[in-house]
Order: C-alpha cells, then sequence, then structure tokens
C-alpha cells in the first residue's frame, strides 16, 4: 500500500476543473450527485492513492478484502464513454489510461454498475468489454 498523495490543485479526473471543486468534495465525505460523478471521484481516488475513500465508496457485498496499490503504477487520463441511470441503478462505460513503470500505456476499459445505497451511490462491480 502507498501513502495517499497531496490534493493537487487540477482535478485528475478532468484537468481542466479544479480538485477542490471536483473530486475534493465527495472525497471529503459528500455524496456523489450521480453514478459518473462518483466514477470520476473514484478514479481520482486511485491516482491519489486514497484507500479509505475506495472502501467507502464501494458496495460492502462487492468490496474485496484487501486493496492495495502499485507505486509504479502512473494514471494517465480518464474518458467518460456513456452513463445511464435508472432509478436507483447506474451504469457507466469509461477507459482510463495508465502506465507501469517506463512500459507501455495501458487502456483500462471498463462498464461500470453502480447503485444507491441509503441515498449515496457506490461501486458494485464491472466488465472488461471485448473489442
Amino acid at each position: 500500500m502507498t501513502a495517499r498523495l497531496a490534493p493537487p490543485a487540477a482535478c485528475p479526473c478532468d484537468p481542466s476543473r479544479r480538485y477542490a471543486a471536483c473530486c475534493g468534495p465527495l472525497h471529503a465525505g459528500q455524496a456523489a450527485a450521480t453514478a459518473a460523478a462518483l466514477m470520476r471521484s473514484r478514479y481520482s481516488a486511485y491516482v491519489l492513492g486514497d484507500l479509505e475513500y475506495l472502501r467507502a465508496s464501494w458496495a460492502a457485498r462487492t468490496c474485496p478484502d484487501t486493496l492495495e496499490f502499485d507505486p509504479a503504477v502512473r494514471w494517465l487520463g480518464l474518458e467518460l464513454k456513456r452513463q445511464r441511470e435508472d432509478g436507483d441503478a447506474a451504469v457507466v462505460e469509461f477507459v482510463a489510461r495508465y502506465r507501469v513503470g517506463g512500459g507501455s500505456a495501458v487502456r483500462l476499459h471498463e462498464v461500470s454498475r453502480f447503485e444507491r445505497a441509503e441515498g449515496r451511490w457506490v461501486y458494485v462491480d464491472g466488465e472488461f468489454p471485448r473489442g
């Protein structure tokens, strides 16, 4: 596990936005207004090494017992492909890019499922689409 990084000025999920006005409030405990906002904040938590936030924003029944960060991973960017909310369920498709050490960039393409539990969006699980 790595230590949590200091909050940046620009938000990791969207460098054109300030962290303090984007993911910062969610990391401080504010509920995400949408599943897409929660997904963005979870990406930022991975970038910042915020294990506590990742666990808190994960559905208890699917959260893994252990979660560790690889300090060699450098997150490079996030792109939302689509998002759909239907009542207390939602799907967000995204592509996150990262690099391990000096290796080539890798694309993580996931279709994530979210649900609203006790008034807060939480991550349930995801699938990696083919293609």
